[in-house]
């Protein structure tokens, strides 16, 4: 046959495939004879003869079900036609989808395990308005395209096509001849299970079958979100957390995981683990930041369902899930979506608004409805499917700003002439109102490190609709508080205490994340000044000002252990530091400071409310003290949480009292069990009606060195804040 007929067929197949006009027609390259077989009884209907090298064909009067049985050298195959069946995809599906709104993609689209026509097999299909001809390849035709051409769907962009008999666990890809002639084989961007990397087909994922047990949590979800919650999160590099001891060399398992990392996030009282990025990624040293397969749990941690149960165990021990989420770009890998169909699809053409000059990545082109709606749809699937408990959205800057790490002349303004990218807020606005309708009780929470107004207000007031804001600003200003020598405290107060200024304006997340431990920045324990008595202190007291400071937590791995070592991808934590009894004693802290948290309502029912903080002692620079309480809306004891941010004990230091009466000492970082010299109040103190600081009544306090005290008022029970 000649090239011209090849290509012919494969633009469109169906036109010529299948049965016409009293014939049948089909492409089996390399087989010895096919023969078509009635499927009512398994008669042999014709004999068919290959007129061309692959191309067989025969006569059969009238349609029938018919199946072909195709004689091989080694042996025997009958299947259906795939040319014998009509579409899947309905017309409701293609509108959908044209416009954004279609949200089952992930059990619609890509590779969907179906029962068509009387016959179970696969319907694929796969976006790609701009190619000239699509195929689906795979092992079960050899990789070869012209074996399994698909049917356009017209104006859609979509190309379909039903494989008869094919079953979950099969490889494949697209081969897409694109606008430019250039045949690219792509792996499929609704892929919900892929090959482990470096390997890059996708493959066939059976539908979700995991018998969840979480009803209650589910149920209870809303109330555990509130913003008067306590939320603690433990931030987690799954592949890296701890080494596997089992049977997987290279990486956990899914259910390995859940045996070692639920009980320790656990018993160390935080209330949710957070996963950076395991959507499928080329790249494992991007740490997932750079996936391509936004649908697929990493083949790295196992099979698919490994993940559901991961999920589902967290539950039911009362952790809720976090996942990174990467709506802003993607790597530029040959298999995956830049430049898809030969032309700029998913990404925009133009590389000043493209190209991501940061991390050398492709910008997604949200003003496309059809990668809005790839994006949400997404979001909605680990949401849902799944039953994570909130998306952290990454890089949230980086798509709010046209000009983010641009230089001038290097960014095109929008429509008004303005560095605001409209189209962002606009799918961050309908991404936010779509996760709120229907995923009840979900979190979106955004990496955003600029002053963005109203990253967390409510959409119908303008806002962006986030449930939480991680508080960049706070960790740098605090963080260069702390590496400052305590001598020079003194004049930089400021730093610790400014984020009281706007710690109200957002509902906050306080986060000490992965980002501050790589690259040169030293671990978080190095990043404190002193010899190595002073640097745990230093650290121990900046885990109290964390956890007594209005705002949700976030800690990355490795803190809790004071690791000295910066964070590497490539090597599990450094356990074996638990062996010395002062990093096991920070540890201890990192859990005692979530119960207390957890237990104590001054520490957390106002997190995001004003009314539940008051300053005592904004920052004494003479002696670098900072004193300051915690109101609860419920009534329930104030607690006053006091800051020796020097190496030199203060003794007798007066703090002004809200109320009269006795303080319990109920955490002190200087505590014996956390590594300290254990100075401290002796358990409790009382006040005396010496006015200070514009309060009539006074404690006089022991202030240990470099640590954090909690005080509990103990006295009559208080009236709720106003």
């Amino acid at each position: 046959m000649q090239r011209s007929a090849v290509e012919d067929w494969l633009s469109d197949p169906f036109a010529f495939l299948g049965f016409h006009d009293g014939s049948v027609r089909t492409y089996q390259p390399g087989a010895a004879a096919v023969e078509v077989i009635a499927r009512a009884n398994g008669r042999v209907v014709s004999r068919l003869e290959e007129v061309s090298p692959g191309l067989f064909v025969g006569s059969m009067k009238k349609p029938i079900a018919y199946r072909l049985r195709v004689i091989w050298p080694g042996g025997v195959q009958d299947t259906e036609d795939a040319y014998a069946f009509g579409p899947v995809l309905g017309e409701l599906d293609l509108h959908l989808f044209g416009e954004g709104s279609h949200f089952e993609l992930a059990s619609r689209m890509g590779a969907a395990p179906v029962a068509h026509e009387g016959c179970k097999g696969v319907a694929f299909s796969v976006w790609a308005p701009n190619a000239r001809q699509v195929s689906v390849i795979g092992e079960f035709n050899a990789w070869d395209r012209r074996r399994h051409p698909m049917r356009s769907r017209g104006s859609s962009g979509v190309w379909e096509l039903f494989v008869p008999r094919l079953q979950p666990g099969e490889r494949y890809k697209f081969a897409i001849t694109g606008a430019d002639g250039v045949v690219r084989e792509k792996a499929d961007p609704l892929a919900r299970a892929t090959e482990t990397p470096p390997a890059t087909a996708s493959v066939v994922a059976a539908p979700p079958a995991h018998r969840w047990g979480d009803k209650a949590w589910m149920k209870g979800r809303a109330d555990r979100h509130h913003p008067g919650a306590p939320i603690s999160i433990y931030e987690v590099h799954a592949a890296s957390w701890r080494k596997p001891w089992r049977d997987f060399p290279e990486a956990h398992s899914w259910d390995e995981l859940s045996e070692q990392l639920i009980p320790y996030v656990r018993d160390l009282g935080f209330t949710h683990v957070e996963l950076m990025p395991i959507a499928e990624h080329p790249f494992g040293g991007s740490w997932g930041y750079q996936p391509l397969s936004q649908f697929a749990p990493s083949a790295r941690f196992g099979p698919v369902d490994g993940f559901a149960r991961f999920v589902d165990r967290c539950h039911q021990a009362g952790i809720g899930v976090i996942l990174d989420w990467v709506p802003a770009h993607f790597p530029s890998d040959a298999h995956g979506l830049a430049f898809f169909d030969g032309t700029a699809l998913y990404e925009h053409a133009d590389p000043k608004e493209g190209y991501h000059p940061d991390w050398n990545t492709l910008i997604f082109n949200l003003g496309r409805s059809e990668v809005q709606g790839y994006l949400i749809s997404s979001a909605l699937y680990w949401l849902e499917t799944f039953h994570v408990d909130a998306l952290r959205v990454d890089a949230v800057a980086s798509m709010l700003y046209r000009d983010y790490s641009r230089k001038e002349g290097q960014w095109t303004p929008n429509v008004h002439g303005g560095r605001e990218n409209l189209e962002s807020v606009a799918f961050l606005q309908r991404l936010n109102t779509i996760v709120a309708e229907r995923c009840p009780g979900a979190m979106t929470i955004a990496e955003e490190s600029t002053a963005w107004p109203g990253v967390t207000a409510p959409v119908e007031n303008g806002g962006l609709g986030f449930s939480y804001k991680w508080n960049m600003g706070w960790m740098n200003d605090t963080l260069r508080y702390m590496e400052r020598d305590p001598l020079y405290r003194r004049w930089h107060g400021g730093d610790i205490g400014f984020g009281l200024v706007y710690a109200f304006s957002e509902r906050f997340v306080l986060p000490l994340s992965h980002d501050e431990v790589v690259h040169g920045k030293g671990s978080l324990i190095e990043k404190m000044p002193g010899d190595a008595w002073q640097k745990l202190a230093n650290l121990r007291a900046y885990f109290a000002f964390m956890w007594g400071h209005p705002g949700k937590k976030l800690l990355f791995m490795g803190g809790e252990l004071a690791q000295p070592r910066e964070w590497n991808h490539d090597r599990e934590l450094d356990w074996g530091l638990l062996q010395q009894p002062e990093h096991a004693g920070v540890q201890r802290l990192v859990g005692d400071l979530n119960r207390l948290y957890a237990r104590e309502g001054a520490l957390h029912h106002t997190d995001a409310d004003p009314r539940g903080f008051e300053w005592i002692v904004e920052h004494d620079a003479a002696s670098s003290v900072i004193v300051f309480l915690r109101r609860s809306f419920h009534g329930g004891a104030p607690i006053m949480v006091a800051l020796n941010m020097t190496p030199e004990v203060r003794r007798g230091y007066r703090v002004g009292a809200p109320e009269a009466g006795e303080w319990r000492e109920i955490l002190n970082t200087d505590a014996e069990i956390y590594g300290g010299g254990n100075i401290g109040n002796a358990g409790a103190v009382r006040t005396a009606p010496h006015p200070c600081h514009g309060r009539e009544q006074s404690l006089e306090l022991t202030l240990p060195p470099l640590a954090g005290v909690f005080l509990k008022y103990e006295g009559p029970p208080l009236e709720p804040v106003a």
